[in-house]
């Protein structure tokens, strides 16, 4: 088809639909709302895949981490021998940093969480409600890349005199000292008064929620305000990128004595970087694309059905038209063509209108949530191209029984 009968079947589409716009906006609707759905839903997705990476790339690219279990999403929870696992402790850590080459900081931690009223902390008349209470090394510093905006962090003689030392979140650091130096302040955490000797800087939000809601203190001071058995979370660095598999292998042999796994056995605890969280994310957005192409596709199947059935009542009220056209040269694939690009027009007309609407959701989420939704402009022309596909794929039918109209028929229709 050449460009000059392009153009005037895409003008002969528009007059249609401008003849009947009512009729046209109610058949494109389900193509709109697909596509509203798509570019929505992948904005969403491409917010969640930012944040996602800004926060593991703020660990930094060599962190490990030691756990009794793997991190995921189970439906069923951990089985019978997960849940009887004997406890990571101090000690493991300690064996990590001094008998691992490859490794670089080793920080075990421990976190309170106050149930079920969470953790208070308050200076003066200002309050935080349910940060997160942990109790680190100093080596924490070094493995979670923690950045401080004011003061120190917590050194050797703070961990072996047991001081009531606090390092703040920048969000618990904002709601207590709105308006003065926070360092050097005595703050009460829960029942006890700590002196502020750091404030960090502010981390990236992850999937939307602020990550700056939570207090450090010395794990010695910890233990002894919160005795008990609970294991710790060990965090690790290697020394770099190189060594990540040989610090991985070393931690997994050490640990494997020290717990007495026999050598047919599985391990009885789990080391991982920060790929196993990732994989949480993959799982949590997988179902979220699911949902996506659910929605999408009824939608545009709705959407493809109501243009068929539109293009052949079209058909019928433009027989005698179709029979002028054949009458005066018009070939069977003109008329195909004719009606093949209006129902690719009024589809593609549906799918501009739902990428602006995604667009305008995207701004809105920036505007309203501290997610980064963003519309990529692959999304876009993926979005318009289905929407066209559906105009293409439910036209044929219709454009196929006009182009086979008798024209001497078709001139004697009333």
């Amino acid at each position: 088809m050449k460009v000059r009968d392009l153009f005037e079947n895409i003008v002969l589409a528009w007059g249609a639909m401008k003849a009947n716009k009512l009729r046209s906006f109610l058949t494109i609707l389900g193509v709109f709302i697909g596509v509203a759905a798509v570019i929505g839903m992948v904005a969403i997705v491409q917010g969640l895949n930012k944040s996602m990476a800004e926060q593991i790339e703020s660990l930094g690219s060599n962190a490990i981490f030691v756990s009794r279990y793997k991190p995921g999403i189970s439906i069923n929870g951990h089985n019978e021998e997960e849940r009887n696992r004997k406890r990571l402790t101090v000690e493991d850590a300690i064996a990590i940093k001094e008998f691992c080459p490859s490794v670089e900081a080793v920080s075990p931690s421990k976190s309170w969480w106050q149930y079920p009223d969470g953790n208070h902390a308050k200076y003066r008349n200002y309050e935080v409600s349910r940060p997160e209470l942990s109790g680190v090394t100093p080596d924490y510093q070094i493995v979670y890349n923690l950045i401080l905006q004011q003061g120190r962090f917590f050194n050797e003689m703070d961990m072996f005199y047991r001081t009531y030392t606090v390092v703040l979140g920048a969000d618990v650091a904002e709601g207590l000292f709105p308006h003065e130096d926070p360092i050097g302040k005595i703050i009460m955490v829960n029942k006890g008064k700590f002196s502020v000797i750091g404030v960090a800087e502010e981390r990236k939000s992850l999937l939307g929620k602020s990550m700056d809601n939570y207090l450090l203190i010395p794990l010695s001071t910890y233990e002894k305000i919160y005795p008990g058995d609970e294991g710790v979370w060990i965090g690790v660095q290697a020394k770099n990128n190189s060594l990540m598999d040989e610090a991985i292998d070393e931690m997994t042999e050490l640990l494997r004595r020290r717990r007495g796994v026999p050598y047919d056995k599985p391990n009885d605890f789990a080391i991982f970087t920060q790929e196993a969280f990732m994989d949480i994310y993959r799982q949590i957005t997988s179902a979220i694309y699911l949902v996506m192409i659910v929605i999408s596709s009824i939608a545009l199947l709705v959407g493809g059905v109501g243009v068929m059935n539109i293009m052949l009542v079209s058909v019928k009220e433009r027989t005698r038209e179709i029979g002028i056209r054949k009458a005066i040269g018009a070939r069977r694939r003109d008329i195909l063509w004719q009606f093949l690009v209006e129902a690719m027009a009024m589809t593609g007309s549906g799918g501009l209108l739902g990428i602006a609407f995604g667009l305008s959701v995207a701004m809105i989420i920036n505007a309203t949530t501290p997610l980064a939704a963003t519309v990529s402009i692959p999304s876009m022309v993926i979005g318009f191209s289905f929407s066209v596909g559906v105009g293409l794929f439910f036209g044929i039918y219709p454009a196929t029984r006009a182009a086979k109209l008798d024209p001497i028929e078709a001139l004697r229709y009333e």
